[in-house]
């Protein structure tokens, strides 16, 4: 059902330009959280705010849009970053003019273009972890962030942790950042048991298992969850294997050592990255579900493993508290002792007990939604509009 935004758009039809630049259907970590981001919000959209035109800016040349979408692709340049960030900086500015508002999906808007915008930011890892970032990359982030929040009419921030770290660390005024969750598809839910157990069978997956699902790269603290393990292997009577499914980001050969320092290369299976069609079977199929990031702008694993009915032991940092909720057991993921107890706990729990946890992360849950982050990003939308052309 379209939504309403409850307030009056000066403009008969405005026209809404989407920078969804970095919007990826390839199978790799690319198409993990602002590709989700941007294909679901260019899907919720035109349903939840038809009152809008939409054109959205894309690269991906296998990306097929979704009615009531105009896509306008780079004819000349290339994919990789520079020439990415060029025809952002060029083209779409250009093309710009015949906008009435333009929306950066992640980070960036062109620094040539007058017209009314909004940018959202997900995290400002780039800033938190600089040194695990390239410094040209680190330097071009923070500073196309900070210019982008400056020249911004509203940001949005997906937790209220990015909304205090914008107010901290780029000194972005409160009232302009609105704070909207990202959503979780609906194809994270409960799925029949004999459906999961026929494609657990299919992909050779464990009987019971631990699943930890995110990039490998250092703030993810996949040798903190590795450390875990290894410690909950030396409490537990009959351990459970670890999964590990993401694609590699950047300093991942640590991971590789250390898990063959300890010895555990027949206890730890990586998956690579995983396809968004095998991610539902995989959070249902798991018996545990462990996300001990040390830093997220939001944390959408989590999310979705508790749509699942996954139940889950995840960080207390960062935006983590807000998506778990009361649903989650949360922990300190500088603290490999309280992580080895608590996947522990968890799994020596009754049945009843982790029926519990299952049945709290399913209402909790509930409430990301894409509907409503289209529906209040539409909203977002018109009160910039009226601000600027009221």
């Amino acid at each position: 059902m379209p939504y309403n935004t409850g307030v009056t758009i000066s403009a008969s039809r405005p026209t809404i330009g989407l920078m969804a630049t970095l919007l990826s259907t390839a199978p790799t970590y690319r198409g993990a959280g602002i590709h989700q981001y941007s294909a679901n919000l260019l899907a919720h959209l035109p349903r939840q705010a038809p009152q809008f035109d939409y054109r959205a800016f894309v690269m991906d040349r296998a990306y097929a849009p979704p009615a009531g979408v105009s896509v306008h692709r780079p004819v000349r340049f290339p994919a990789a970053p520079p020439g990415r960030i060029l025809w952002e900086q060029t083209r779409v500015a250009w093309e710009s003019r015949r906008l009435q508002l333009l929306h950066g999906f992640a980070y960036a808007l062109p620094l040539a273009a007058r017209l009314p915008a909004v940018v959202t930011v997900h995290d400002l890892t780039f800033i938190r972890f600089a040194e695990a970032f390239p410094k040209n990359k680190q330097r071009y982030l923070a500073r196309i962030t900070a210019h982008s929040c400056r020249r911004a009419q509203a940001v949005i921030a997906v937790s209220q942790a990015t909304a205090r770290d914008l107010q901290e660390l780029l000194q972005t005024p409160r009232e302009k950042i609105h704070v909207i969750y990202s959503g979780v598809d609906e194809r994270y839910r409960p799925l029949p048991v004999e459906q999961i157990e026929a494609y657990r069978h299919r992909k050779g997956w464990p009987q019971r298992f631990i699943l930890m699902v995110g990039t490998l790269e250092p703030r993810k603290n996949h040798l903190g969850l590795i450390e875990a393990y290894a410690r909950y292997r030396r409490m537990a009577r009959e351990p459970l294997p670890l999964l590990i499914g993401g694609g590699k980001g950047w300093h991942f050969g640590r991971i590789f050592q250390r898990v063959q320092a300890l010895g555990l290369e027949s206890n730890i299976r990586f998956l690579g990255f995983a396809p968004w069609e095998d991610l539902p079977w995989l959070y249902n199929a798991a018996t545990l579900f462990v996300y001990p990031s040390r830093y997220e702008g939001f944390g959408l694993p989590v999310a979705e493993a508790m749509r699942c009915g996954t139940p889950v032991i995840t960080s207390n940092v960062s935006s983590l508290p807000e998506v778990a909720g009361d649903a989650a057991l949360t922990i300190d993921p500088d603290d490999p002792d309280a992580l080895a107890a608590a996947i522990w706990r968890v799994l020596e729990e009754s049945p009843e007990e982790l029926q519990h946890m299952r049945d709290r992360g399913l209402k909790h849950a509930a409430r990301f939604t894409w509907e409503q982050t289209a529906a209040r990003t539409a909203e977002v939308y018109a009160r910039v509009l009226n601000q600027t052309h009221g």
